[in-house]
């Protein structure tokens, strides 16, 4: 590849596509690896998505394994299991020999439980076999799960001249080397070492007398998100993964890599939980796949929406005196909702880059103090304008603190929910959805009509 097209950045166009659609039609495989030389693994998975299922799987079996590995982890998950399902165990394991420990066990934990054990069976490399079968063994939401086996590590007693020596071979098969790592005859880690300080140094030195001790790392069942804000706090491309706090052996790495893919996976996912979506889907799933991730929710509305009519329905002698309050109780609801998804999203977002410090009982006095401030600047001006527009002074009063009350429980709650739920363990995103919105919609009309009919006398 030229250093001209490789400045050059990818653009997916249906020319692009038709060309790819004809080569394959008329079996030009010169001209279609040819073409394919041209563009990064990362490119023509985009372009494999574009196609059908036959013509994505010839050209998986045209291109070398070293090029198709990389493009299977990183084609569209549905597209990559019906490629998947179209190759022999052994066409798979020749793909997966290819991979980076960590990505080839993420490509077998795809496949069914008996694929699975076929697949393994038809790797020949058998210390690649060994660690894949050990980070399958592992939570995939763990360090251990996320980890890769491939790093650079030296020991302890090793000479600069014999540790050079000896990182040039275990280069060869660590795609980047981010850190090399150094470990006692236990092989527990000691700590890092730094490739200037071991440049510059004297081929008899020690490794020890090199090591830098004070190195971050994570145990082998630490949470995933735990270890994105750890390597997010502290700028890190990589950090060593060992078998416990107790017993330092150093067993892989986690590179900065797999981290965004982390976290892009649960900003969707969260995204998906505040819209009132269950369960990971896409646009391209089935009818029913949607249907059966929406509806909870949807159901979940509907019950809030029977709960504001049996409780409208108990204040119908408040309507038939002042029919004006059922005109402004769509708008109370509404305030309610916005200011409870306001407030729970402040949190949620809090809580996720671990910002949220103190006491929950600190915190609801804020949101307290912040909703009555936001409450009252509202309730004034609306208090203005149902005077003018009504004549009643007690009307807009009781319209008018009823909104300020209802923001100040819809921020309390806004608030509580989410931190409630974290500390049960239970992911806070969901309460920036219709949960936060329906319960506000609920007590916000309850709390309105109580206020109103205090204040009206009713």
């Amino acid at each position: 590849m030229s250093e001209e097209s490789e400045n050059i950045q990818f653009q997916l166009t249906d020319e692009l596509i038709e060309q790819v659609e004809l080569f394959i039609e008329e079996e030009n495989d010169k001209e279609l690896k040819k073409l394919f030389d041209e563009f990064h693994y990362a490119d023509i998975a985009e372009i494999l998505d574009e196609l059908d299922l036959e013509q994505a799987i010839y050209v998986i079996k045209l291109l070398d394994s070293d090029t198709t590995s990389d493009i299977l982890t990183e084609l569209d998950e549905d597209i990559r299991e019906k490629v998947l399902k179209s190759l022999s165990a052994k066409e798979i394991a020749e793909e997966v020999e290819e991979l980076d420990t960590d990505d080839a066990a993420d490509i077998i934990l795809e496949l069914p439980e008996e694929r699975q054990q076929a697949v393994i069976a038809q790797i020949e490399d058998e210390e690649h076999k060994a660690e894949i079968k050990e980070l399958l063994t592992y939570d995939e939401d763990t360090a251990g799960g996320l980890m890769a086996k491939e790093l650079v590590k030296v020991y302890e007693t090793w000479t600069v001249a014999g540790c050079m020596r000896r990182i040039r071979g275990q280069a060869k098969e660590v795609t980047r080397v981010h850190s090399i790592y150094v470990v006692d005859k236990e092989e527990k880690l000691v700590g890092r070492l730094s490739l200037k300080d071991l440049i510059i140094a004297k081929s008899d030195q020690k490794i020890s007398e090199l090591v830098k001790v004070n190195v971050d790392y994570v145990n082998v069942n630490e949470d995933v998100e735990e270890i994105a804000k750890i390597m997010a706090k502290y700028d890190l491309e990589a950090i060593p993964v060992i078998e416990s706090d107790d017993n330092k052996v150093l067993l892989g790495r986690i590179t900065i890599d797999d981290i965004v893919d982390v976290m892009k996976e649960e900003a969707d996912k969260d995204y998906q939980m505040a819209a009132g979506i269950t369960g990971d889907v896409d646009s391209d799933d089935t009818i029913l796949e949607l249907t059966k991730a929406r509806l909870p929710w949807l159901f979940l509305g509907l019950v809030g929406g029977i709960g504001a009519f049996l409780i409208m329905e108990g204040f119908k002698g408040v309507f038939n005196k002042y029919a004006v309050l059922f005109f402004f109780t769509p708008l109370i609801a509404a305030m309610a909702g916005n200011v409870g998804v306001q407030s729970s999203a402040i949190i949620v977002q809090g809580l996720a880059n671990d910002d949220v410090k103190g006491s929950i009982n600190s915190r609801l006095i804020k949101e307290m103090l912040l909703a009555a401030l936001n409450g009252l600047i509202l309730a004034l001006f609306l208090f203005l304008f149902v005077w003018v527009t009504e004549g009643s002074l007690n009307t807009a009063l009781a319209i008018s603190v009823s909104l300020v009350m209802v923001i100040i429980v819809a921020g309390l709650i806004g608030t509580f929910v989410p931190l409630f739920l974290n500390k049960r363990g239970i992911d806070p995103a969901i309460a920036t959805g219709p949960f936060i919105t329906t319960s506000n919609d609920i007590f916000g009309i309850l709390i309105y009509f109580m206020i109103a009919k205090l204040i009206l006398g009713i």
